[in-house]
């Protein structure tokens, strides 16, 4: 792959390489508790509906985590921001391998973990790719999300597995270690943020942007973007991600396995979504540069709504693999569509903030999935109330991505806003 000045090899696809690694573990470990959920359910002797209650506050406080995540790489850069997401990573699983009662239960693998994955999450590496990328944006954060499928794909079955094998503590402990050898070298010897000043633009495009003049992102502020629509339509679209993807992720094995498939199937069941989802992100992705993105982002929604209705009435095996395939070929990349809008829209100098800050919808809907998928099935003995819900969201969110303006849009307001702040 030769780029503008004639090198073989761009190196901000070793950023996304490695970014794409960590997103791997850190959301497959985040949004992949479902193997874990019935064995620290039993082993620690907590209810279904008080495990999904600290799971959901753990939800919660990986979302508030995400804003600050993001101001921390504009402050101190993205290594030292993975870094320190790594230490308070293996600080936390020391600790919840310890803890007994659902306080300190709740503070260490809720709390704590949920803030070192956070610090070490899309939301901080999405700033250094978009800094890296312009002309091929859409596809390099693509690439991005298929850590997280990936995570989804892989770590589910092969933690189903460990915990058989090793109990969930043993696992935990297995994780932290693998996941400090993948982020040392990342951040000391991978990850840049001193990109390139016209990134991977071609020289037709470098000419183009030496001669155009600035546009009203540029002059638009944190306070002012936030008042905007789009912003809006993005966090609810991120919220019903959220409330999707978690419940899945930590409900999907049990529901599965309350309607007749062992612990195995399900976790193939799940495993399924996450690998088919790796070959769709690579074919979104290859369209996401030539497509509106809001097109892109509606589809997503559409087709991934309709999945959650079709997994609660799958009965065989047959059926919840293809109900697992189809729905895995649009799994990821509304992450992905959203943070590229966001930097289309605002400029890259306030993705960073405003994704972080939108990604706490998606955690408020991951929150709140959590504790539905425990309490709907305790209060009523049935899943429909959670995952109809689900469906509903994803459906609605459909039609909200698409009144998001196009690639390219410009903020009308911004000018204006420029203008009464310098008065």
């Amino acid at each position: 792959m030769r780029t503008a000045t004639g090198s073989r090899w761009y190196f901000g696809w070793n950023v996304v390489a490695a970014a794409t690694l960590l997103t791997l573990l850190t959301v497959g470990m985040r949004l992949g508790i479902g193997p874990f959920f019935l064995p620290m359910a039993q082993d620690l002797g907590f209810s279904r509906s008080l495990l999904a209650g600290i799971i959901a506050i753990g939800m919660l406080c990986y979302g508030l985590a995400m804003p600050l995540a993001g101001y921390l790489v504009g402050r101190w850069g993205t290594r030292a921001v993975l870094l320190t997401g790594a230490a308070i990573v293996v600080a936390a699983t020391v600790w919840t391998v310890m803890a007994r009662t659902p306080a300190t239960f709740l503070l260490s693998f809720g709390v704590a973990m949920s803030v070192g994955l956070a610090f070490t999450s899309p939301v901080a590496l999405t700033p250094v790719i978009s800094r890296w990328f312009t002309r091929q944006r859409g596809m390099a954060l693509f690439f991005l999300s298929t850590g997280s499928m990936a995570g989804m794909a892989v770590m589910t079955p092969v933690l189903t597995w460990a915990i058989d094998a090793f109990g969930w503590q043993h696992t935990l402990l297995g994780f932290a270690a693998g996941f400090v050898a993948v982020v040392l070298p990342s951040a000391l010897f991978v990850i840049r943020d001193e990109a390139p000043r016209h990134a991977d633009l071609l020289p037709e495009q470098i000419a183009a942007a030496g001669n155009a003049k600035a546009t009203a992102a540029d002059s638009l502020r944190f306070g002012q973007a936030v008042k905007t629509g789009p912003f809006w339509k993005i966090f609810l679209g991120l919220f019903a991600c959220g409330f999707s993807m978690n419940l899945l992720g930590t409900h999907g094995v049990p529901m599965l396995m309350d309607h007749g498939f062992d612990a195995m199937t399900s976790s193939y069941g799940i495993g399924v979504i996450g690998f088919v989802a790796i070959f769709g992100t690579l074919i979104l992705g290859r369209i996401s540069d030539r497509l509106p993105r809001r097109n892109i982002l509606a589809t997503i929604y559409f087709i991934r709504g309709l999945g959650f209705f079709a997994l609660l009435l799958v009965g065989t095996h047959w059926e919840l693999y293809l109900a697992a395939a189809i729905g895995g070929m649009v799994w990821a990349g509304s992450i992905a569509s959203s943070s590229a809008i966001l930097a289309d829209v605002y400029g890259v100098r306030l993705v960073g903030t405003l994704y972080g800050t939108a990604y706490l919808g998606h955690q408020i809907g991951a929150m709140l999935s959590s504790w539905l998928g425990g309490w709907g099935f305790e209060t009523f003995g049935s899943h429909w109330i959670a995952f109809g819900a689900s469906g509903g969201l994803l459906l609605a969110a459909a039609v909200l991505s698409l009144r998001l303006p196009e690639k390219g849009f410009m903020l009308r307001a911004a000018p204006l806003a420029a203008q009464a702040g310098r008065a």
